[in-house]
C-alpha cells in the first residue's frame, strides 16, 4: 500500500526546526549531488571501500502486511539521497568483512545517526527504517535531514547455518562484539565530510536488544563519539542471558514444557492478582515489581490426580520459578556481576507477531527444546544453546545439557570482557556532554528489564544520583513486549535526544503511544504516561486509554 507522506515528513521537519533552529538549517552536498555521490566510491581512508554509491529518488510511505515487529511494517518516505555501499576489509583473511551502508540526504541538517543491529546480527542495517520506539507517523529520520547508518557487525548470516557459528572466528567475534560499530561509524564520519565539507556537529546512535547493548557500549568503550545515545531493552549482561535463557530451556525439556493453554491459565491468572493494582481494570499490569512479588505460580497447582490445561504440574511450576529467579554463576563476571536477574511477569500469553511475542515465541516455542536446537524452539533455546556451543564451549557438537561455565571459566570471562555492555562508569561520557536514555519494556521475555534496571542504578550509585540525572534517564514501560506489543510503546526518542543534547531541556515523564499500523494517520489506540524509574502509571479518573487518566508515582 502507497500513501502520499508530505505532510508527515512536512511536520516532522517543523518539528526538528522547533527543536533547534541553527542546527536544522540545510547543508547541501558539495557541488552536483549526483556527481558528488558518484564520486565517493572507490579505496578510503584505510582498510575501508566505497563499493557503490548512487543517488537515490524520493520514496513514498508504504505499510507492508507482515513483519517480524510492529514497527518493520512501516516502510517510511524518504527523500532524495545518496546511497552508499561499502565494506572494511579485516585483518584476518579468514575473518569476514565489515558491511555497511550510509544515506546521505541531498538536504542535510548537519546530523547522523547510527541504528543498532539485533540477535546476532549477520544483517546489513540499513539506516532506512524507523528507529526504535519511533513512532509510525513520524517522518523517517533520512526524511528530516540525518544522515543514517548501519552495519552487519562483521558477518553476514546464511540459511540454514547456525547464527552464532562466525563465533568461531575470534576477529569476526571482536568485531561483533564492539570494533565494527566503531570502526563504521569512523567511516561514516568521514564519508558525511567528503560529501558536505564538515562533519556532522552532532552525533547520535539508537539501538534496541543487541543494538541496545551496541548503544551503552558505544557510551562506555567510545564516550568521546557520540553526543546522544539510546538504548531500548539491551541484552545488558550479554553472558548473563546465554547461560540463564539456556537454563530456562532445559527446565522445560520433557514433562516441565507449558503448553500453549496453559500459557494463558498463567497470563490470566497474573492478570487476575494484579490488574486493579494501580487503580484501573484495564488489562494492563502497571505495577510488574509489585506483580512479581504478589503472583505464585504454586496456585495454579494441580490436585492430586489431577492434570490437563486448567492447572500445572509441580515441573511446570518448577520452570516458571526457575524463569523468575536469578541464575548464579561461580565467579564474578566483568565488572564484577556474577548473576543475570530473573524475567519478571504480565504479557505471558502476548500473541506472537511473526516470530515474536510472550512466552511462546521467546520461551518456550511452540515444541518443547531439542539438541540440535530446532525452529520450532523459544528464541531463547536457539540463541542460549548454540550460544553455548559455538562461543563459549566453541564445540558445535556439545551436549548442552552436560555444560558447566566452570569448565570453561577463561572464555567465559573472555567473553563478558567483549560483550557484558555492564561498565556503570560512565563518567567520560558524561563530561564530554553525552546523554543516554535507556528503556525497558517490563513483560520482555527476550532479556530481563531488571538487568537494565540494575544497570541504571549501579550508575547512579558509581557517580551518584544527582550526577546521573543530569545526563541520564530510565524509563519502563508496562506491559510492553521485547519488539514493541502488547501495550503503548512508541514515543519519540529521538526528538527527545536532541532536545537535550542541543538544547539544554532534560525529559522529564514522556508519554507512549500504541498505534495502528495503517497508513497514513496510524491512530493511537491507547496512551500511557512513561514514567522514569521507578515511578510507573496510577489511574487518577477518566479513559483508561488516555494518557491524561494517569499520573507517575511511585
Amino acid at each position: 500500500m502507497r500513501i502520499d507522506a508530505r505532510a508527515i515528513a512536512l511536520a516532522g521537519w517543523l518539528v526538528t526546526l522547533a527543536l533547534n533552529p541553527a542546527q536544522a538549517a540545510d547543508t547541501q552536498m558539495t557541488g552536483d549531488p549526483a556527481a558528488t555521490c558518484s564520486g565517493l566510491t572507490g579505496p578510503a581512508d584505510g582498510a575501508v571501500s566505497i563499493d557503490t554509491a548512487t543517488l537515490q529518488a524520493p520514496t513514498q510511505l508504504a505499510v507492508s502486511d507482515k513483519a517480524p515487529t510492529p514497527a518493520g511494517r512501516i516502510v517510511p518516505a524518504n527523500p532524495a539521497f545518496c546511497k552508499v555501499l561499502g565494506h572494511i576489509t579485516p585483518t584476518d583473511p579468514a575473518a569476514p568483512p565489515i558491511k555497511f551502508e550510509v544515506n546521505l540526504p541531498v538536504e542535510w541538517n548537519g546530523r547522523s545517526l547510527q541504528y543498532g543491529g539485533g540477535g546476532f546480527n549477520g544483517v546489513l542495517i540499513s539506516g532506512l527504517g524507523l528507529p526504535p520506539a519511533y513512532p509510525f507517523d513520524k517522518a523517517s529520520p533520512l526524511a528530516l535531514g540525518f544522515a543514517t547508518y548501519g552495519t552487519d557487525s562483521g558477518h553476514e548470516s546464511k540459511p540454514g547455518e547456525p547464527p552464532q557459528l562466525f563465533a568461531l572466528n575470534d576477529e569476526a567475534f571482536e568485531n561483533f562484539s564492539h570494533k565494527a560499530y566503531k570502526k563504521v561509524r569512523d567511516a561514516a564520519r568521514a564519508l558525511i565530510t567528503r560529501a558536505y565539507g564538515k562533519p556532522p556537529a552532532k552525533m547520535y546512535f539508537m539501538g534496541s536488544s543487541e543494538g541496545g547493548r551496541e548503544a551503552l557500549t558505544m557510551a562506555q568503550r567510545y564516550p568521546d563519539d557520540f553526543d546522544g545515545i539510546f538504548a531500548r531493552v539491551p541484552v545488558i549482561n550479554w553472558v548473563g542471558l546465554q547461560h540463564a535463557g539456556t537454563r530456562s530451556g532445559l527446565v522445560t525439556m520433557g514433562d516441565g514444557w507449558i503448553r500453549p493453554a496453559q500459557v494463558k491459565l498463567v497470563a490470566d491468572a497474573v492478570l487476575k492478582a494484579c490488574d486493579t493494582q494501580d487503580g484501573s481494570d484495564d488489562g494492563l499490569v502497571q505495577d510488574p515489581v509489585g506483580c512479581k512479588a504478589a503472583f505464585k505460580p504454586a496456585t495454579l497447582a494441580c490436585a492430586a490426580g489431577q492434570s490437563g490445561d486448567d492447572c500445572l504440574t509441580d515441573k511446570q511450576i518448577a520452570a516458571i520459578e526457575t524463569l523468575h529467579a536469578p541464575y548464579k554463576f561461580p565467579f564474578p563476571l566483568a565488572n564484577g556481576l556474577d548473576d543475570y536477574p530473573g524475567w519478571g511477569v504480565s504479557g505471558e500469553n502476548t500473541p506472537a507477531l511473526g516470530p515474536t511475542g510472550g512466552w511462546k515465541a521467546w520461551w518456550l516455542g511452540s515444541t518443547a527444546p531439542a539438541q540440535p536446537p530446532a525452529p520450532t524452539n523459544g528464541i531463547a533455546w536457539i540463541y542460549g544453546a548454540g550460544g553455548i556451543q559455538y562461543v563459549f564451549a566453541r564445540d558445535p557438537k556439545l551436549d548442552v545439557t552436560t555444560y558447566k561455565p566452570e569448565d570453561h571459566k577463561a572464555r567465559v570471562l573472555e567473553v563478558s570482557a567483549l560483550m557484558d555492555s555492564t561498565d556503570p562508569d560512565l563518567s567520560r561520557f558524561h563530561a564530554r556532554g553525552g546523554k543516554l536514555v535507556m528503556l525497558e519494556h517490563m513483560a520482555d521475555y527476550a532479556q530481563s528489564p531488571y538487568a537494565g534496571i540494575r544497570y541504571f542504578e549501579n550508575v547512579e550509585k558509581k557517580l551518584g544520583k544527582d550526577k546521573a540525572a543530569e545526563f541520564a534517564r530510565l524509563y519502563t514501560a508496562p506491559g510492553v513486549d521485547h519488539v514493541g506489543s502488547g501495550a503503548p510503546a512508541n514515543v519519540d526518542m529521538l526528538a527527545a535526544l536532541v532536545d537535550w543534547v542541543e538544547n539544554g531541556k532534560a525529559p522529564g515523564d514522556l508519554e507512549v503511544r500504541e498505534q495502528k499500523t495503517e497508513g497514513p494517520t496510524f491512530d493511537t489506540i491507547r496512551a500511557l504516561p512513561l514514567c522514569r524509574w521507578p515511578a510507573w502509571p496510577h489511574y487518577k479518573t477518566g479513559p483508561v486509554n488516555a494518557a491524561a487518566s494517569f499520573a507517575c508515582a511511585p
